[in-house]
């Protein structure tokens, strides 16, 4: 397996991968399929956004987000990572994961911050085996298909603010 940083020539399979968690319903509230433009897209945020290669297909990705607009909180990302079906199971998730922390501390960030859906056991775990912790749950945090849903609040300090 390689992880590495993702390139515009990889965005149809992070998009392919993307749109399998939003069909699973229980990685994502999005309901509509994201297209390649739109993912080509993310490349353009200046954050990292890394995808595991394995058997010479992409079969996973990661990716930090801006947490918020307020000049506050720049050194604070949302993260996601999402693993094909059929290659899940195997630890691609937790590598993608701690490479991702890599790179976001590498790009200055102090603090990574997730919301999973509460029923989501597997990325709950994978998130706790990289060193996330559990600092709340979000009540009815949003619908999905029509019911509420609650979001358990995970987030890890990277760097100095790690050290403190």
């Amino acid at each position: 397996m390689l992880v590495r940083p993702a390139t515009a020539g990889d965005a149809a399979a992070i998009a392919a991968i993307y749109n399998e968690g939003i069909e699973d319903r229980v990685a994502t509230f999005e309901t509509s399929p994201r297209s390649v433009p739109e993912v080509a897209g993310w490349l353009d945020a200046g954050l990292p956004l890394l995808v595991a290669e394995h058997e010479g297909a992409v079969a996973g990705f990661a990716r930090v987000s801006p947490y918020s607009d307020r000049c506050v909180y720049g050194g604070v990302g949302e993260q996601g990572v999402y693993v094909a079906r059929s290659a899940r199971g195997g630890g691609i998730g937790r590598a993608l994961l701690r490479e991702l922390c890599s790179a976001a501390e590498e790009a200055g960030l102090y603090k990574l911050t997730a919301r999973i859906l509460a029923e989501n056991a597997a990325s709950l775990a994978l998130h706790r085996a990289c060193g996330f912790r559990e600092v709340g749950v979000q009540r009815r945090h949003g619908r999905l298909d029509g019911a509420w849903r609650d979001v358990v609040l995970v987030e890890r300090l990277l760097g100095e603010a790690a050290a403190v």
